[in-house]
């Protein structure tokens, strides 16, 4: 039976009022915390003890029990994960004893936890050790198989799991030689030579650090000297691409066929992510196609579409790995790419991609069937019993709990905690919880949990809570300022920060707008703005809105505006084409996938705010309109306005 923490009086007023100061039994959770973070067992221990926040009490015994698992009895463990089988903290226990076990060679045990593991706690680390263990205790082919097909071609450093599975599977006596020549291939292009070294040191003709050092002149009469000036060529592309192109082809007919079909897929790769299109067609037609990633398959499309063409467009979707080719980008691009040639079949491909979500593809397809940009809105709203259900469970409360812990102490980590709490309370609740759920987050000002939860409906919609609209009374006056579309300026703060006002990136932008503190300085002293403050929601709005005004009036668009704000000015003419450029085309081919995913989901936003807002409908189509050639004016771009139209 799950029994569930007693909640204090001093727990319940912190729930209840979440303006109110830090609650006292908060002050025991910071503390350990701090003590934890210090590696101060007394400190610990104390402040464990002293925390009379019953409803974190686990947090606490987390932090103790974490880092000392190496020492911990397996009793001690499963003690935890049953008293905090209500949330993540057991989960993310049972994980970490897990890769402990791992680690120390004890297989069986780890077994059985990894399969006590919901699917939705492991991580890329564990389902490693999952495989290594499967090729331990029976020689399981199918793992070696999966091993070689995801990990084997990684050569930067992984994670400790997956470099034992590396390992695993080098000792397995499954692979051939050409799978460990291949493998060694990969850690020389990563410059982790000593592995290479140690990889082939068994082998008749093992890598030397003086092979290394001169690759150049290696003997392409061994398996190590082929191996070498595979590895010359990848050095020569980092800095000249064509130069290594000309370079392999002077010597593909010496080397092992697959091995060059690998090479001239990464030099298509990395043509392709320089835009250099015409040059990556060319060495992605000579690649083995057996061995292309994901990625490679991508850029290969990328380039065609880039190019206009629509045959190759679509035999190379055609020839992309079945789970990439549903992916709703390239369902909507096969589509074009059979209405491009007056082809039958793409109506299907439109219907199979707008089935997928809402996001900037189904979006695109439903546009292209004709069809309305956005499923009706429901008229179901939960009601205060609905509110009251979610709200009474424990990890909803330790959620918000953490969360006020957050806000009181500014201290971030207890915020991501709060929202490991709230996915872990949204997992496969209908839509009437999500939708209660989305409520109770949006009143405690937890705009990004509220979204993540409105986020997974399935049936039942409330597009006001998925494309919340915070502080609009500030962002809406300075986009009637700048001559701005509210819903463009509502689209870019939801993918940049979901409305969290501390929100800092990993690169030192701030605040909703997520403004760099050059960028903001920059922004002040052009606007004359004085004295400012880039986490005040009024300062931060002021200054990212001039921003993007500036950028959307140097370049024209909203498209390339939208990229600069993310990547800056001079990258988005430097994606331009020589051509006018459709603008989900250029944004499908931007380089970086931080700012192509970031430009899509904008503009896809976008069109979800106008539509929440009331606003005359600019299809997406046209907001993306035609991005102009380099040096050209902008073409067929709608003007953002502050109604929208």
């Amino acid at each position: 039976m799950m029994t569930f923490p007693r909640l204090t009086l001093t727990t319940l007023a912190c729930l209840a009022v979440f303006s109110l100061p830090a609650c006292a039994g908060d002050a025991d959770i910071v503390s350990a915390r701090d003590a934890a973070r210090r590696n101060d067992s007394v400190a610990l221990d104390a402040a464990a003890a002293a925390a009379q926040n019953d409803l974190l009490a686990g947090y606490p015994q987390f932090w103790r029990l974490a880092r000392t698992l190496d020492r911990a009895s397996p009793t001690e463990v499963h003690g935890f994960i049953d008293r905090n089988s209500d949330g993540p903290l057991g989960e993310q226990l049972r994980l970490l004893w897990a890769k402990q076990l791992a680690k120390s060679g004890l297989w069986r045990d780890f077994a059985a936890e990894y399969a006590a593991l919901p699917e939705a706690a492991r991580d890329d680390e564990v389902e490693c050790y999952a495989l290594a263990e499967r090729i331990l205790d029976n020689n399981d082919k199918a793992a070696v198989a999966t091993a070689l097909k995801t990990r084997w071609r990684i050569g930067r450093a992984q994670s400790a799991g997956c470099e034992t599975l590396i390992r695993t599977v080098a000792r397995s006596g499954m692979v051939t030689d050409d799978d460990l020549w291949l493998r060694a291939q990969a850690l020389l292009a990563a410059d982790r030579t000593t592995a290479a070294r140690e990889l082939t040191a068994g082998t008749a003709t093992p890598l030397t650090a003086a092979g290394i050092a001169r690759p150049e002149l290696a003997d392409m009469s061994t398996p190590a000297g082929r191996t070498l000036r595979l590895y010359a060529i990848q050095k020569q592309m980092r800095k000249d691409i064509t130069g290594a192109a000309a370079q392999l082809a002077s010597l593909q007919d010496r080397l092992p066929a697959r091995d060059v079909g690998v090479l001239w897929g990464q030099i298509g790769l990395a043509s392709a992510r320089k835009l250099d299109t015409i040059g990556a067609l060319s060495y992605f037609s000579r690649a083995d196609k057996a061995s292309l990633s994901n990625e490679q398959w991508e850029w290969w499309a990328r380039a065609a579409l880039r190019e206009g063409r629509w045959p190759t467009v679509q035999s190379v979707i055609e020839s992309m790995p079945a789970t990439l080719a549903d992916n709703a980008s390239w369902l909507y691009w096969h589509g074009r790419a059979l209405a491009a040639q007056g082809k039958p079949g793409a109506n299907r491909d439109y219907q199979r991609a707008s089935d997928t979500g809402n996001g900037f593809y189904p979006l695109m397809s439903r546009e292209e069937l004709g069809s309305s940009s956005q499923p009706a809105q429901s008229a179901w709203k939960p009601d205060a019993r609905e509110i009251d259900k979610v709200r009474a469970q424990p990890a909803v409360q330790r959620s918000l709990a953490l969360l006020n812990i957050a806000n009181s102490y500014a201290r971030p980590e207890f915020r991501e905690d709060a929202k490991r709490e709230w996915r872990w309370a949204m997992r496969d609740k209908n839509d009437a919880w999500l939708l209660s759920a989305a409520e109770i987050a949006r009143q405690a000002n937890f705009y990004d949990m509220s979204i993540y939860s409105a986020d997974r409906t399935r049936s039942q919609h409330d597009w006001s809570l998925r494309y919340l609209s915070p502080f609009r009374d500030v962002t809406r006056r300075y986009a009637s300022q700048m001559g701005l579309d509210e819903a463009w300026i509502y689209g870019l703060i939801r993918q940049e920060s979901r409305f969290v006002n501390v929100a800092r990136s990993g690169v030192g932008a701030s605040g909703l707008m997520q403004l760099m503190p050059a960028t903001a300085k920059w922004v002040a002293s052009k606007s004359g703005m004085g004295s400012y403050s880039v986490n005040d929601i009024e300062h931060n709005i002021q200054l990212g809105t001039w921003y993007l005004n500036y950028v959307y009036t140097s370049l024209g668009d909203a498209v390339r505006a939208t990229a600069a704000y993310n990547a800056g000015p001079g990258r988005a003419r430097a994606w331009q084409a020589e051509r006018p450029l459709e603008g989900a085309i250029y944004a499908e081919t931007i380089p970086f996938t931080e700012t192509r995913d970031y430009v899509q989901k904008v503009m896809a936003n976008a069109v979800h705010y106008a539509s929440v807002f009331g606003h005359s409908r600019i299809a997406l189509k046209d907001r993306l309109g035609v991005i102009p050639p380099r040096g050209g004016a902008a073409v067929a771009n709608p003007s953002p306005s502050p109604d929208g139209n």
